[in-house]
Parts: structure tokens; C-alpha cells; sequence
């Protein structure tokens, strides 16, 4: 049995054809700014090997995560099996399979470490964030290398194609914005060459996107777990895994508009959320909320057990 060391510096086993990765999407959110948690000198997310001494998937993930950050996770879902032949890149020429998880938990249980950072999504995704309208770089500049990129298809079907691809993905063309193709996004601008990882298989175009890469395929990751939580929260009330114990409406509708990169109707958010009976009362007031004092709410527990598909449905955006 060999060894090797991983970007986030871990020596991990290396069988005769694969090796089995754990990587975790660990997600907060501070400040209204959704964050994830990253490890090492580059940006990686927690990740290790799946060992003989762990006793589960789920134990091993919580493992490295807590060595790595000294972050002890709560809730966790399986996210998504990735084994693509080629996508770790560089020389290495044994398939790897990573398992990942997607972990929701709250900033303030996180214990010091040297060697993570919580960094917000939008810094890595940067077009996804449309809180304060359509970003200038989608029109500006995301529009037109995408346009470039598919007049430069050797046909004319594979130009529509592309031309319909992208004006799906990212709104063009009178498409409406949807924000749970976070993943279809990063791969189109993958397949133009507009962002880093691409570079490293020499098909990257001469102009990139902002925003930094991730190691591996770890950003590719990323946008999967974004693409998940953004369509989960409409139906499973695991926002409330981001709240702190009691909160008010204003900071619940803060959390799901961050998580969703859109603004929602204040009105509509709260009606729905009182009609599905997901928060109580705690008969106290919130004082520093820099007005009138504001009701403080908690998850009612009891909502899991009434209804399985329970969650905060969004209502239409804020025109």
C-alpha cells in the first residue's frame, strides 16, 4: 500500500486503482453573507480518506472535519457521489471517488484553528448573488465572452446549442433567473474556459471569470451544495439548522434570501411561513433591532413529525 499527500497536506492511502475521498460543503451564515468552510494555505474544503478504522461514512466525515477546523458538525445529508475519470486533473492517474456531504451549522460553535476560514460563497460564485439586483459582471462581461464562446461553435446547431444553454442558465434572452442552477452555471463557463480550474486542461479561454479556484474539483463541489440547500429549503425546513435558538421573522427571511441570492416579498415570506406553522412564539422581545421592538420566534420541533415535506416555500422575488 502507498501513500501520497493530498492539496490540503493529509497523507492519505492509495490502493491499485482508486481511492475513496470524504469531503465536506460545511455551511453558516454570519452577517447575511452565506459561508463555507475552508481548509489549508489554498481554498479546499474539509475533506480525508475513508479509513478501516472509521466506522461510517458520516464518522469519518465528522472526523476530519474536527481535526482539520475543530468544527464538530450537527446536521449532515449525503450530497453527491463524484468519480469522473479526469477530475482531479494534473498527473495522477488513479480514479478517485469522493463521497460529499452537505453540513449546516452556525459560525459560533466553531472553535479556533489556524488552518480554516469561513469564507462566503459569493466569493467564489460571485455572478450567483443578485440580492441587490442582476451583478454587472453577468451583463457586462459574463454576457458577452459566453455569446463569443458560442459563435466560435463550428456549426450552427452547436452554436444554438450553446447560445440556449447559456441564456437558460444565466436569464439571458427573457429566461427568468433561477437560482438552483448554481451548478449547470459553473459547469457552462467550465465548458467555455472562463474559469481557472479549466486552465488546468489547457482548454481555458484567455479571459477568466473573477472569482479564486477551488483544489481539485472542490469548487464544482461547492455549487453542487449550493444547488442542493437553494432547492431544499423550499420544501424541508432545514434553514432552521443556520438559525440561533430564537430569532425574529426579519432575521429568518435574512438567512433564506442570503442562502438564495434573491430578495424576497417581506409579506408574502411571513404569511407563508405563518400558514405553515413552522415558528412560535417565545413571548419576548428583541431590543436591538434598531427600531421598534420585534417578536423573537423558535422552530417548532413539532412541525417534522406533522409534515414530512414541511419547509419555507419562497414566494416571488421583489420586483
Amino acid at each position: 500500500m502507498q501513500d501520497h499527500t493530498t492539496e490540503t497536506g493529509k497523507r492519505k492511502p492509495v490502493g491499485p486503482d482508486h481511492e475513496v475521498d470524504l469531503i465536506a460543503v460545511v455551511v453558516a451564515v454570519a452577517d447575511q453573507e452565506p459561508r463555507v468552510l475552508t481548509v489549508g494555505e489554498a481554498n479546499g474544503l474539509p475533506s480525508g480518506p475513508f479509513e478501516l478504522g472509521h466506522r461510517s461514512l458520516q464518522f469519518g466525515l465528522r472526523t476530519w472535519v474536527e481535526q482539520q477546523t475543530g468544527h464538530q458538525l450537527g446536521y449532515i445529508e449525503q450530497l453527491y457521489t463524484f468519480a469522473d475519470r479526469d477530475r482531479i486533473g494534473g498527473e495522477r492517474q488513479e480514479r478517485v471517488i469522493s463521497i460529499s456531504y452537505l453540513a449546516l451549522t452556525r459560525m459560533d460553535q466553531a472553535s479556533g484553528s489556524p488552518r480554516r476560514a469561513w469564507r462566503s460563497w459569493y466569493d467564489f460564485f460571485p455572478w450567483e448573488d443578485h440580492r441587490a439586483g442582476i451583478p454587472s459582471l453577468v451583463s457586462e462581461f459574463l454576457q458577452p465572452q459566453l455569446m463569443a464562446w458560442s459563435n466560435a461553435a463550428t456549426d450552427v446547431t452547436s452554436r444554438d446549442e450553446r447560445h440556449r444553454r447559456a441564456a437558460i442558465a444565466f436569464g439571458f434572452d427573457d429566461h427568468g433567473w433561477n437560482e438552483e442552477f448554481c451548478l449547470q452555471r459553473y459547469e457552462l463557463l467550465y465548458e467555455a474556459g472562463l474559469v481557472e480550474e479549466a486552465a488546468r486542461g489547457r482548454n481555458a479561454h484567455s479571459v477568466l471569470m473573477p472569482g479564486p479556484a477551488m483544489i481539485a474539483d472542490h469548487r464544482r463541489i461547492l455549487a453542487t451544495g449550493i444547488a442542493r440547500l437553494r432547492s431544499k429549503i423550499k420544501y424541508r425546513p432545514v434553514v432552521f439548522e443556520l438559525m440561533p435558538p430564537v430569532f425574529t421573522l426579519l432575521q429568518l427571511q435574512r438567512v433564506v434570501e442570503a442562502l438564495a441570492g434573491r430578495l424576497v416579498h417581506k409579506q408574502n415570506f411571513r404569511r407563508l411561513i405563518e400558514q405553515q406553522e413552522l415558528v412560535e412564539e417565545t413571548g419576548q422581545m428583541a431590543a436591538d433591532t434598531g427600531g421598534r421592538p420585534a417578536k423573537l420566534y423558535r422552530f417548532r420541533h413539532a412541525v417534522l413529525d406533522e409534515r414530512a415535506a414541511a419547509g419555507t416555500k419562497l414566494p416571488p422575488t421583489r420586483s
